[in-house]
């Protein structure tokens, strides 16, 4: 402490200190010097505000992206928006069938649930966006991407951490962690000052919940969510209907899978974008998929949010239907111990990460097996496997599981050995305890 508070009081300060503070003052100077920058653009309020606050701010020419992964919102008139807002370059991309593929289908082969309840809707369409932002970067000469996440959730750390793996010298631009527009208010106001179009909300009801959406969920938060004690509105639900109001009969669905993935329901072929299209129209007419949740943030927080993920409630109860038939013990229980960790590298942003790919190896090697069928009940919110079937792959013995005569394929005498070899190390330990 000595030696250091004799540099900092010495007339060397200025000539040792003072130029590394200059230096690193240049840096974050020429950090943001931006001539391009790439928007992840949904044609809302918020993300207008930022286009203007990009040019104005930065003085830089913005790019924006714009996403179709099953939001279920028309998404082509964010191209008007754009064109009125001097925006030269636009991308509008319908990535359904790769969001599907490479993303959610990979996830469910590792049965991924992020603390017991989350089916990771949010967390796992970061990675494509951000893979996407960086991709169009490379391609227009942009110097940066930018986002309309919050310096609050995981949805900024999905992004950056997406895109510095991906390309690891680009900048990235987070408006809600630089401006002072912290209110909606001030938002509105920006909005007014600049010109900026805002919808008529008289003519429309608009939702007081913040919520995102994708082929895979629907996400709701703030408003009265921000009281864990607070029961969801009944009308805040979109995809689902309540299990009280769904069909009094039960809804049959036969699933065939190849390698871990559903390829066809109740014999006919789909894509897997269109497996869950279909499902998520079956699951909220019977009233699957709702979930309330209060979960760790990666930034430390705790939040409460509501969930519908008709397509992925099914997909998860199927595909542990169809392993339990066809995946050797061993293989299934190390894959439900890593498990957690695969959703917690998916919840947290790491998708891209080495540690999630080499899980992916391993993951996808033990569904070469995972083939056959499953047979499901949709009844009031709940799934019922009712049958599985494997002609080439189960592992399932008849022969050998009966309580009726196996015909030798069992000897039940040999049990008595297995018993006490693994009994072994307790009655060890149990006469040294009554000694």
């Amino acid at each position: 402490m000595r030696g250091l508070r004799g540099v900092l009081q010495s007339e060397s300060f200025e000539g040792i200190i003072a130029p590394l503070l200059k230096d690193i003052s240049e840096i974050r100077d020429m950090s943001q010097e931006v001539n391009k920058v790439v928007l992840a653009y949904s044609g809302g309020l918020d993300t207008s505000i930022i286009v203007k606050w990009l040019q104005v701010e930065y003085g830089c020419e913005v790019v924006t992206f714009t996403a179709d992964i099953g939001q279920g919102e028309e998404v082509e008139p964010a191209r008007a928006k754009a064109v009125a807002m001097g925006v030269k370059e636009i991308y509008i991309e319908d990535l359904c069938e790769e969001f599907a593929r490479d993303y959610v289908f990979p996830m469910f082969r590792a049965n991924a649930i992020y603390e017991g309840e989350y089916l990771l809707g949010t967390s796992i369409a970061r990675p494509l966006i951000a893979k996407r932002l960086v991709e169009i970067a490379q391609e227009t000469g942009a110097d940066a991407i930018s986002h309309g996440a919050t310096g609050k959730g995981n949805d900024q750390i999905r992004f950056e951490l997406g895109a510095y793996a991906l390309m690891p010298g680009v900048q990235v631009i987070a408006p809600w962690r630089e401006w002072d527009l912290s209110s909606r208010e001030s938002l509105m106001q920006y909005a007014a000052e600049h010109g900026i179009a805002i919808e008529n909300q008289q003519s429309k009801k608009k939702s007081p919940y913040s919520m995102d959406a994708n082929l895979l969920h629907i996400s709701y938060e703030g408003d009265i969510l921000e009281d864990p004690w607070a029961e969801p509105e009944a009308d805040m639900w979109r995809w689902t209907v309540s299990p009280e109001e769904a069909p009094d009969q039960g809804t049959y669905i036969e699933l065939s899978y190849v390698k871990g993935d559903i390829v066809a329901i109740d014999g006919k072929q789909m894509t897997p974008a269109e497996v869950m299209v279909f499902l998520n129209k079956l699951g909220g007419e019977n009233g699957i998929g709702r979930a309330d949740i209060v979960e760790n943030r990666f930034v430390g927080m705790k939040s409460r949010g509501c969930y519908e993920t008709p397509a992925g409630t099914i997909m998860l109860k199927g595909h542990r239907a169809i392993e339990s038939l066809t995946l050797d013990r061993e293989a299934a229980h190390l894959k439900d111990e890593l498990m957690p960790r695969y959703a917690e590298l998916v919840y947290n942003g790491y998708w891209w990460s080495p540690e999630r790919t080499m899980l992916q190896a391993m993951i996808d090697e033990s569904q070469q097996t995972v083939n056959g069928k499953v047979r499901l009940k949709l009844y009031k919110g709940n799934i019922t496997v009712v049958g599985r079937q494997s002609d080439s792959d189960s592992l399932f013995d008849a022969e050998i599981a009966t309580f009726e005569d196996d015909a030798g394929a069992y000897d039940q005498k040999d049990a008595e050995g297995f018993i006490k070899l693994n009994a072994l190390r307790l009655r060890i330990a149990a006469k040294k305890r009554q000694q």
